[in-house]
């Protein structure tokens, strides 16, 4: 029987032509040698990998999954909480068998990676490079320190003075569209996320570049309807490990979406630069002396050492990042607000009683009275900790990193700085999972350290944005606690998922009571 199996084995080989049962068998052999070499090359991946971590215990990893059955959505926050107390310096999280990466969750092991300057890791930012090119957020060296120069200008006071007015514009129809949701449905509750995305992205137009959408109350505004599309396509992708390559996602329904979305987006933002392009050339120096510049000006305006003005493409991709990364993360952060103020009370009272005493008579925000917000700021900051709009930045090692108690990591190696477990962290921060603006307060700023709060990362690569995204905070809270009461809504509770930002996984439910 082996012998007649044999003989039919090899009978259906010789009816091949030679030189196509060469090949077939070349191929096949091939084939064999690249999966092996593969096998080969993950198992000593996996043991480098081993090696790096023998002196960073972790939480227990599944033999094949490693932690990735605990990190789906509304569950990884809650792990990321459960091992940081157990973890409180860093640990090893596994993807799988052959991919690790080392939480980092203390402020100390935080400063030692910042201190270095190791270049962000790929694997996060490179999906946002069809959108957004490469701006702030992507590049490095020499090319990022000029952008980062030339952009720093855009985000002094005396620029951002003259937004407030446009984000109180801004603010002032959404409150206007919940007025009449409430007084349709006094006892019903509003789904604040997609107002506030909305809100968010019709200031910041204003600011970028001037253009006033009127996005709020009109829905179909293609711009905006790509760009916040391609937010949840980004994160649709970076969850999905099939979508990863580029060659089998451009192929896919998601893939062809994208492209779609980001050639709407990139028409929109080429047309408002040629405009300005030739509103500069043909008045310069009108231009120049505008009272008011907005960021697309300064891009414009602004040149390199040699004299030369930035290039199209650089100038769009940082128009396009600010519009991509700006709502998104603002979005988070006002909606997490809202939530904490509304599950405290107590606090959300002093803040309207802070701002009623500040406006008086006033029915709008001035530029002077945000700096005398002293607790409706420790609120925000508050706020911020518990719900940092960005849990997480990646770092890859271009060199070993030693920590200060003598562990060491090799170099090539990805680490993570949780900026969630930093602030969630029992070594740092007492009762870290209740809400407490009195951390901020004035007279205990000396007990805390630049590396146990950094909700817009710390060190010359933080967020440029952040005294932007401070004054639009402000101005959006102080202007909704004088006109609505903010309760939760316990049928609807919001559970905080990891996409791009913190988001609330089915949508932010208040119930808004109208004050007299």
């Amino acid at each position: 029987m082996i012998e007649m199996g044999n003989q039919i084995n090899t009978s259906w080989w010789s009816c091949l032509p030679g030189s196509i049962s060469q090949l077939f068998r070349l191929t096949v052999g091939l084939i064999l040698t690249c999966v092996v070499l593969m096998i080969i090359h993950l198992f000593q991946r996996r043991q480098k990998l081993l090696s790096a971590f023998r002196d960073f215990p972790g939480p227990p990893a599944h033999w094949l999954y490693g932690h990735v059955h605990k990190l789906k959505n509304g569950d990884e926050l809650q792990s990321m909480t459960k091992w940081t107390e157990t973890f409180p310096r860093c640990f090893p999280l596994w993807f799988g068998k052959f991919s690790s990466i080392l939480i980092i969750n203390h402020p100390d092991y935080a400063r030692a990676v910042f201190s270095r300057g190791d270049p962000k890791h790929p694997l996060m930012y490179s999906f946002f490079i069809p959108l957004t090119g490469k701006g702030l957020v992507i590049l490095d060296g020499p090319k990022w320190q000029h952008h980062r120069k030339l952009l720093t200008p855009g985000f002094h006071y005396d620029v951002l003075k003259p937004y407030a007015t446009l984000m109180a514009e801004s603010v002032k129809v959404m409150l206007d569209k919940w007025e009449k949701i409430v007084s349709e449905d006094p006892e019903g509750s509003v789904e604040i996320h997609k107002d506030v995305a909305l809100m968010t992205f019709d200031s910041n137009m204003k600011c970028t570049f001037s253009f006033h959408s009127n996005c709020q109350l009109d829905g179909d505004n293609p711009y905006v309807k790509a760009t916040l599309e391609l937010s949840n396509l980004i994160d649709q992708r970076m969850k999905t490990p099939l979508y990863r390559s580029n060659f089998l996602y451009w192929f896919t329904s998601p893939g062809r979406r994208f492209r779609k979305a980001c050639k709407v987006a990139h028409c929109h933002t080429d047309r408002v630069i040629r405009e300005r392009q030739k509103s500069l050339k043909d008045n310069n120096e009108g231009v120049q002396k505008k009272k008011h510049l907005d960021i697309l000006d300064i891009l414009l305006l602004g040149k390199d050492e040699k004299g030369q003005p930035l290039p199209h493409e650089d100038i769009r991709a940082e128009i396009d990042t600010f519009m991509a990364a700006g709502p998104e993360t603002l979005t988070s952060a006002i909606c997490w607000l809202f939530y904490c103020m509304a599950q405290n009370p107590e606090h959300q009272q002093k803040c309207r009683e802070e701002v009623k005493a500040l406006l008086g008579d006033q029915d709008t925000i001035k530029w002077d009275d945000l700096k005398k917000m002293t607790y409706t700021t420790m609120c925000i900051k508050e706020t911020l900790r518990l719900y940092p709009s960005i849990s997480l930045l990646l770092r890859l090692l271009k060199s070993p990193l030693t920590f200060e108690e003598g562990r060491t990591l090799p170099q090539d190696l990805m680490v993570g700085i949780s900026i969630y477990g930093i602030h969630r962290n029992p070594e740092i921060w007492n009762n870290p999972e209740v809400f407490d603006p009195m951390r901020f307060s004035p007279e205990n700023s000396h007990l805390r350290r630049p590396y146990d709060f950094m909700p817009f990362s710390v060190g010359p690569r933080n967020c440029i944005g952040q005294q932007f995204a401070m004054i639009k905070m402000k101005i959006t809270l102080a202007l909704t606690l004088l006109k609505f009461e903010l309760e939760p809504d316990p049928a609807k509770p919001a559970i905080p998922v990891v996409q791009i930002s913190i988001h609330p996984e089915n949508g932010m439910y208040l119930k808004l009571k109208k004050l007299p």
